[in-house]
């Protein structure tokens, strides 16, 4: 048999067998397959909480040990917002739980779900991308009330800065480049874990009509 009759065979008997298929029947798949997007979203949200947890946990050892006041409260303050945000994934896991148990049809769960999600991925990001600045002036301002000597920095700064301008001017470099970097790996991180599952969903919801 000719390779091409092959083809044309294979595609003929999957044209037949969708063809065969009911509404009900396409409807369970698309179900089906939306349980397990929806569930890849939720072992994201897993992920992240365990993430968090142990990143608090890290901040939460720094502020034990330290023996500088500014490196504590610094600390300690990012420990509070950490374990925030680790009860709000958690809220967002139980509300994407609840929604997708509903009884409503299977699109009104889904269109609930990505608009959460969404809403979730779009305030994610703008909270990223505006706690850099706030970490820079908090840190420059603790360190200004509480100097703390590292003989490496010290060392660096020395041989490389002779002037204050330029230790400036390096800050503001470093600053740039961090948020730039800071701002494509969110972009990726969050399309990683969420952004490829929630295209994925509203790709259901089209079949769906």
């Amino acid at each position: 048999m000719e390779l091409d009759e092959l083809k044309y065979q294979l595609n003929q008997k999957l044209a037949t067998d969708h063809a065969s298929r009911t509404d009900a029947d396409i409807a369970a798949l698309l179900k089906k397959k939306t349980h397990s997007v929806i569930s890849k979203l939720k072992r994201s949200l897993i992920i992240e909480m365990i993430l968090c947890i142990l990143f608090s946990a890290a901040m939460l050892y720094v502020v034990v040990i330290s023996s500088y006041w500014s490196i504590r409260l610094y600390f300690g303050v990012f420990t509070v917002l950490m374990f925030g945000f680790t009860f709000i994934l958690y809220y967002l896991y139980q509300r994407t739980q609840k929604l997708t148990d509903s009884q409503q049809p299977v699109k009104a769960n889904l269109q609930a779900v990505v608009a959460l999600l969404e809403e979730f991925v779009k305030r994610y990001f703008q909270f990223t991308m505006a706690i850099l600045p706030v970490c820079f002036v908090f840190s420059l301002i603790l360190s200004s009330m509480e100097p703390i000597s590292i003989p490496e920095v010290d060392k660096f700064a020395l041989h490389y800065f002779s002037a204050r301008w330029q230790v400036l001017i390096f800050l503001g470099v470093y600053m740039i480049v961090l948020a730039v970097v800071l701002y494509y790996f969110t972009k990726w991180y969050l399309k990683k874990l969420y952004g490829n599952y929630l295209a994925e969903l509203k790709q259901c919801m089209t079949e769906l009509g």
